[in-house]
């Protein structure tokens, strides 16, 4: 099951990367050797424990389509495999495996990752240029970066533990923000298979980041200019939670961000209204930076508010398997690669690799800024209306003020506050909202009523063992 699994989610990916290959019936022993090699230290660049190479899938669009190659042939007298083995230096372990998918044969060469020195094939190093197989003589660059990531202790989110203070974790919103999606965790089995254990049976930084409380803060700063240096207007905190409900006040705050400007220019029978910014390429920014962002570092994603613009920090840089040009076209090559599927299985982002893109193109390249330890995404402000810089400044006055006026007024603070608990435990009772909010039991009611009807939360299930579910944004 584990390799049936495996298969299937790498033929949903765009394109292979650098440590899998997808053939149909095509086998040379000489290249098989040389995949080996390229797949191997493609699988260390890109920190996987294995490479793979795969038949019975073609190449353009990763259909199944089965294969007939037969591995169990002789060589000039000599096992496949040994003549394999022979030739591979330093020696690392291979091995053929053979599955069934939609009646389909399916073979697959699990190929280890390279360790200490690149592996070659008849003194040979190759490497994987995208979906090309390369002798890695051609690309020096490419040959630095496979040693720098042999030299590397690669840390994760998986193999790092969490705090010995954070040894005694809890996931009870993590169970419901899955069935809110309509996904039902398996108790029993949802550490291993969210790989919330390093191997020494802790929990590591992916279970810290999903779990109930953690330590790290994430915090929207709002300035009352155009830098720092201008006076901090409000701080918003959304962190030392399960980061799936951090991600999803951060969107709902930035909602309330985006306000809509009458344009009255060439008006001839309705008002054209114009946002502050691309909802869709904030809502991808914001994504990407929880997703690629260095959580091993304990330092959450960070989002500063302008008065002309959304700065949105994210922690670390590109992969090392990446290129500036491979990110701008939207090479998907997750920094996270097991919080990434976890955002997929929840449908908070997708696997085309859109992301990048989307926001390219509303914004243009610029709007990314690389650093040494971190990458910015600039969401500009997209002011009408404005004559003078005068005239900006009381604008950019107002706008403060209308923010935080619409954050606070849109709907009233005691449903702002129903909505931050349910969003927070999907599973909370009038009577615990009653005790938090300090309304009667009776305006908890007429709040929850109103919310309902206005579309943006819905009960899901009966009374006694249903839960809440924020089905619009404020």
């Amino acid at each position: 099951m584990k390799y049936i699994n495996l298969v299937k989610e790498l033929c949903k990916n765009v394109s292979e990367m650098e440590w899998y290959e997808f053939k149909e019936n095509w086998f040379d022993p000489n290249g098989i050797g040389e995949y080996i090699s390229a797949l191997s230290n493609g699988a260390v660049v890109s920190n996987k424990k294995y490479g793979y190479l795969i038949w019975g899938i073609t190449d353009n669009g990763h259909k199944l389509v089965g294969t007939d190659i037969n591995y169990n042939v002789n060589i000039k007298g000599e096992p496949l495999e040994h003549f394999l083995a022979r030739q591979l230096d330093p020696s690392i372990k291979f091995e053929f495996i053979e599955i069934t998918i939609d009646e389909k044969r399916i073979v697959l060469l699990e190929i280890e990752a390279a360790k200490r020195i690149p592996t070659e094939f008849k003194k040979e190093r190759f490497i994987r240029i995208g979906s090309s197989k390369e002798n890695i003589k051609r690309y020096r660059e490419r040959e630095i970066l496979l040693w720098d990531a042999l030299k590397e202790d690669k840390i994760t989110m998986i193999n790092k533990s969490a705090p010995f203070y954070y040894q005694d974790l809890e996931f009870s919103k993590l169970f419901m923000y899955y069935a809110s999606k309509g996904i039902e965790l398996n108790k029993e089995q949802f550490e291993k298979n969210l790989h919330l254990r390093t191997e020494e049976g802790n929990y590591n930084i992916l279970a810290l980041v999903l779990a109930d409380r953690n330590d790290i803060p994430i915090r929207v700063s709002v300035f009352s200019g155009t830098s720092k240096a201008a006076p901090l207007y409000s701080v918003k905190e959304y962190g030392n939670t399960c980061i799936l409900y951090a991600l999803e006040q951060i969107l709902l705050y930035g909602d309330s961000l985006n306000i809509m400007q009458a344009d009255e220019k060439n008006r001839v029978i309705e008002r054209k209204e114009i946002p502050f910014f691309d909802a869709k390429a904030f809502k991808e920014a914001i994504t990407n930076a929880f997703v690629h962002n260095s959580w091993i570092t304990m330092n959450a994603p960070m989002i500063n508010v302008y008065t002309d613009r959304i700065e949105i920090l994210s922690r670390g840089t590109i992969p090392i398997n990446q290129t500036i040009d491979g990110f701008f076209r939207g090479e998907s090559i997750p920094v996270n690669e097991e919080l990434a599927t976890i955002f997929l299985q929840l449908r908070l982002s997708e696997r085309s690799g859109m992301g990048v893109p989307k926001v390219i193109k509303v914004y243009g390249k610029e709007a990314f800024n690389f650093n040494d330890n971190s990458i910015v995404v600039t969401i500009p402000f997209n002011k009408i209306n404005l004559i003078s810089e005068k005239v900006d400044q009381k604008v950019d006055q107002k706008v403060d003020q209308k923010v935080d006026q619409k954050v606070d007024q849109k709907l009233s603070k005691s449903k702002i506050k129903i909505i931050n608990l349910i969003l927070n435990n999907y599973g909370i009772s009038l009577n615990d909202i009653k005790i938090a909010t300090g309304l009667s039991i009776q305006a908890v009611k007429k709040n929850i009523k109103e919310l309902k009807e206005l579309g943006i939360i819905e009960r899901v299930g009966n009374n006694k063992t249903g839960y809440w579910k924020v089905i619009d944004k404020i």
